[in-house]
């Protein structure tokens, strides 16, 4: 267990210096967490930046955040809340990554849903992209508006904050954030050269039933296409 352990928080370390390195936070944005098989888990202090993150560092907390194990003065994000809200309401979760990368966030920011069908791997991998209401960090405003939403998404922009993924493993969760910047930074692109077009609907329903082949886990919404939330247009671009 103890080198099972070992292991994963080595994935966390790594999962962390990543992210700041592709420049998705900057010094004390984001965190990360795992579950581990026996309930409790494993979780990135507030306060420190993703580039200082070390196995010593990380927190072993319970599902009321209390930490169990972890080095004096070192306390979890107040973000926890949003993590532990994934891990009580999908069973299938066991990690949870957050982060403000920017071509993402910046959709966060205009307050637009990323539901383009516009890139073949991300139509299957993770599907259309919702905006969740805007909540106050630390409180249960984030969690809050973030569950009606878990039951289809694995990924999720939050409102003037940045992006959230959830997986069955760390890396899972770290390769969903990842896919989701390239693809807002290739829509980005698009829209700059004239336009981001959608595949047709009978391709776009092929390749949502090609998750059981290629082994894709977690949950997908199927084609589904978001209001804007200020004015009700569609966001077909």
């Amino acid at each position: 267990m103890d080198m099972e352990i070992t292991g994963i928080k080595d994935q966390i370390c790594d999962v962390c210096h990543k992210m700041w390195q592709l420049g998705w936070v900057a010094a004390n944005d984001g965190n990360v967490s795992v579950r581990l098989d026996d309930g409790t888990y494993l979780a990135t202090p507030t306060g420190m930046s993703k580039s200082f993150i070390t196995s010593d560092k990380l927190l072993r907390i319970d599902a009321a955040g209390n930490v169990l194990e972890g080095s004096e003065g070192l306390r979890p994000s107040s973000e926890i809340k949003m993590h532990l809200r994934c891990y009580e309401k999908r069973e299938d979760v066991c990690a949870v990554v957050h982060a403000h990368p920017p071509a993402a966030t910046g959709f966060a920011v205009a307050h637009r849903p990323m539901d383009m069908y516009n890139m073949i791997e991300d139509i299957a991998a993770i599907g259309a992209v919702p905006l969740t209401p805007y909540g106050t960090p630390s409180t249960t405003e984030v969690p809050d508006a973030i569950e009606p939403y878990l039951q289809e998404h694995d990924v999720m922009l939050l409102e003037n904050h940045g992006a959230l993924t959830v997986g069955s493993d760390v890396i899972t969760a770290y390769y969903r954030m990842e896919s989701l910047e390239l693809w807002a930074k290739i829509t980005i692109n698009a829209i700059l050269l004239g336009g981001s077009y959608d595949i047709d609907r009978k391709n776009i329903d092929k390749l949502i039933n090609l998750r059981s082949y290629y082994h894709i886990t977690g949950k997908h919404p199927g084609y589904k296409k978001f209001k804007h939330p200020q004015d009700g247009t569609p966001t077909d671009r």
